[in-house]
């Protein structure tokens, strides 16, 4: 699967990627906020993440940037959470945090995510990471009311987290849905504007 935003190109990672991915995601102050990569995060990891086999309907993709050459600079995806539903799950390296990629890549995820058929998305966030809250709740995720521990890697411990969920409704503002044909027309005639 590939997805096309107004900034970014989403797209599955292959093996010959494992440095640069290496590079974008080994910074503790990343790998701490995420459930499922270990710290030290070495080229080792990125292979064996890079190779191991993808449902279609829940995809992992790299965030990369086209106008620097398909440069990495971040991950997001879908799993399988808890409840059986779709989570998402996504990261940035810290040199691009502040430009709004994550609230972007996330925004063409869910669009993706929605043409597969996912209904209600569960996502969650570390008590301790409210910048990726922010990022949720401008994809029109809302809390549930719950925080419960999940089990980071990288930190090697429980972590006490916020659950957020996106179920459609028409009161909920979406972002741009980037899958449609007309989506960069419409950008563009808004930017115009």
């Amino acid at each position: 699967m590939f997805i096309r935003t107004q900034r970014l190109f989403l797209r599955p990672g292959w093996v010959e990627d494992a440095a640069e991915l290496t590079r974008a995601i080994a910074h503790e102050p990343v790998v701490r906020m995420l459930a499922r990569a270990p710290w030290p995060y070495a080229e080792a990891d990125a292979r064996a993440f890079l190779e191991a086999p993808q449902s279609v309907r829940l995809p992992s993709l790299l965030v990369t940037l086209p106008a620097e050459s398909g440069r990495i600079v971040g991950g997001c995806g879908l799993h399988r959470g808890e409840a059986g539903n779709a989570e998402v799950g996504y990261w940035i390296t810290p040199e691009r945090w502040g430009n709004g990629y994550a609230r972007e890549a996330l925004g063409g995820l869910l669009g993706a995510a929605r043409w597969l058929g996912h209904q209600r998305i569960a996502a969650r966030h570390a008590l301790d990471n409210p910048a990726s809250g922010s990022v949720l709740r401008a994809n029109g995720f809302r809390p549930t009311g719950r925080a419960t521990p999940y089990r980071s890697l990288g930190r090697g411990a429980e972590v006490a987290s916020v659950e957020y969920a996106l179920e459609p409704s028409p009161h909920v503002p979406q972002q741009q849905d980037w899958t449609r044909a007309t989506a960069y027309a419409e950008a563009e005639l808004g930017a115009a504007a």
